[in-house]
């Protein structure tokens, strides 16, 4: 048996919370069927509920105990009439990334097998590429810098900084090596504004002296406006794609929409000693309660948690582990013949969960 990791388990809000719990009881599954890995779980408060009752959307408790786990499991926060006194959304995932320096929003868009797509051309099955999303500055540092001047002018100031872009970059050929070594293209492109803007032209620059330390892979560049259109042209094109955190924030949307919807998109958000690892999608306040939820992104996030604390720790059974599972969501939808409530069929997160759990 594997050393036991601690792992933060923040649910959130909504379905944040409903995600969670499927999440937590397909671990254990899992954790039962393997004994490859052991995870000693302690649920902490956080999000817009949190907010409410306690002032504090990440308490210094829940920070404390975080940044000292082994791992983050957050569920989606927030609610529409929960906010802040300057009107903004309650987001502990924001301060979460800036105050653990979490640079590296890793966005992964994969066609699950089984799950219609939207675009008819048959290479959109083949569609399996990385968002890499800068997620500590970028135009989200107008949460910091904002301003609004006599209710005649508003201002955000977009923050690129050196060291940040170079670790981001060199985070992107990595991983393009890593995917590369396991038959994808080995491409990194650089999505930017560097026609217009002098923080994007710094950013390209940057890029391609990263670049250069990586020979063995493509390096190359797009727009961020071209990026969009591309993304519906021919996003099975792409392979690995570093962004500004703004532009990350856009496109990952689009992207999720090209393989079924948000409840299909992982997500995590990694740096040099902690990550944390949530389903791309919000807390659907439309839906919560209902059971209507879609657990996948949660349950696929949970699976990049295992393979990060596999590859960080030298545990080949974390690795196995994450790939049983991302085999077992794969063959529930894609054999199974699940369908789930985001392309109208009827399976909720009772079902999802159970399927997943017959495959583990």
């Amino acid at each position: 048996m594997t050393n036991a990791f601690r792992i933060a388990v923040l649910p959130g809000d909504g379905i944040g919370v409903e995600v969670m719990d499927a999440c937590l009881v397909v671990l254990e599954r899992l954790q039962e069927r393997t004994k490859a890995f052991a995870l000693e779980a302690e649920t902490l408060p956080a999000g817009a509920m949190c907010y409410r009752d306690h002032g504090s959307d990440l308490p210094h408790e829940t920070m404390r105990k975080s940044a000292n786990a082994d791992a983050i499991l957050l569920g989606a926060c927030g609610w529409p009439e929960i906010r802040k006194a300057d009107g903004t959304e309650i987001a502990p995932q924001l301060d979460l990334r800036e105050n653990l320096e979490l640079y590296a929003g890793v966005r992964p868009i994969r066609a699950i097998p089984g799950v219609p797509l939207p675009l008819a051309d048959p290479r959109a099955r083949d569609i399996d590429f990385v968002i890499l999303r800068e997620s500590t500055e970028g135009l989200f540092k107008g949460r910091e810098n904002g301003e609004v001047i006599g209710d005649e002018e508003a201002r955000d100031t977009q923050v690129i900084t050196r060291a940040t872009s170079e670790r981001l970059f060199r985070f992107a050929f990595e991983l393009a090596r890593e995917r590369k070594e396991r038959g994808k293209p080995g491409r990194v492109t650089c999505i930017d504004k560097a026609n217009v803007l002098a923080s994007m032209a710094f950013f390209r620059k940057i890029f391609f002296e990263i670049a250069a330390e990586f020979p063995d892979c493509e390096a190359d560049t797009h727009y961020i406006d071209a990026t969009a259109l591309d993304l519906v042209r021919r996003p099975w094109d792409f392979d690995v794609m570093p962004t500004e955190n703004m532009f990350g924030d856009i496109i990952s949307d689009l992207a999720a929409g090209l393989i079924g919807g948000m409840g299909f998109a992982p997500s995590a958000d990694i740096g040099a000693e902690n990550a944390v690892f949530q389903p791309s999608h919000g807390t659907a306040p439309d839906i919560a309660g209902q059971g209507m939820a879609n657990p996948t992104a949660m349950i696929l996030s949970a699976a990049m948690m295992l393979a990060w604390l596999g590859r960080r720790h030298g545990e080949d059974g974390c690795l196995q582990a994450a790939r049983l599972l991302e085999g077992a969501v794969d063959a529930a939808f894609g054999e199974d013949g699940l369908r789930t409530a985001d392309f109208g069929g009827p399976d909720g997160t009772a079902e999802v969960t159970k399927a997943v759990m017959a495959r583990i």
